[in-house]
């Protein structure tokens, strides 16, 4: 398996580089519990939750969707920081690119705030050109807006010499959409007909397999 040298790399955030799982599913469940619904399971959790706030409340709690994002945000952040785990080699990763001058940005569906709150509880901001979550640009992921937005200042447009790294089909949906080349970073490998039209280039089943790779660039 070979890559060529990438002119900048856009990394998903949950469970790509950290894991915040356990997290986005108790705030869910709170949500949840509060707004009158059935929970979750922690699987369930993983298949729904997808997309931004501002796109999936509506459809789940309707005109009552405003109340639930504020119950959602309360619980979440009380509790994100002292949770917050990174996944195995996601920093040796981050290093690695970074040592060798290729530009590095973050495009995410959580909230830009929390989004960069957590990377600078973790000192990683200092890798990143740009750190974009949800709100920031006129649409959220997949849209390419956010992806041109964590470009910005770098001379860098989206293209196949583009990495987009995440762990879900949205993030491959997205780099689709915005041309980027996909690659998908996870525990398990593809699933038959997962993705369908939006297929990962290349698969990692996790960063420090990724940052081996990078390593010979």
């Amino acid at each position: 398996m070979s890559l060529s040298r990438p002119s900048a790399v856009i990394f998903d955030w949950d469970n790509t580089l950290v894991d915040t799982w356990p997290v986005i599913h108790d705030s869910m469940n709170t949500t949840l519990e509060q707004m009158g619904c059935a929970l979750w399971t922690i699987d369930e959790t993983k298949e729904r939750v997808r997309r931004s706030l501002r796109e999936a409340f509506p459809d789940l709690f309707g005109d009552r969707w405003e109340t639930a994002r504020d119950v959602f945000y309360e619980r979440f952040r009380k509790i994100h920081l002292e949770r917050l785990e990174e996944l195995k080699g996601a920093e040796s990763l981050l290093k690695s690119l970074y040592a060798k001058k290729i530009y590095l940005g973050v495009v995410s569906n959580k909230s830009g705030e929390n989004l960069r709150r957590e990377a600078n509880h973790l000192d990683w901001s200092r890798y990143f050109g740009q750190i974009i979550g949800a709100m920031d640009a006129e649409k959220d992921k997949p849209a390419i807006e956010p992806v041109v937005m964590a470009l910005a200042g770098s001379k860098i447009v989206p293209g196949p010499d583009v990495w987009f790294v995440g762990d879900t089909k949205i993030d491959m949906e997205c780099a689709y959409n915005s041309g980027c080349f996909p690659i998908l970073v996870r525990n398990s490998p593809p699933e038959p007909h997962e993705f369908e039209e939006f297929m990962p280039e290349m698969y990692f089943s996790g960063c420090d397999m990724l940052a081996t790779l990078a390593s010979t660039l």
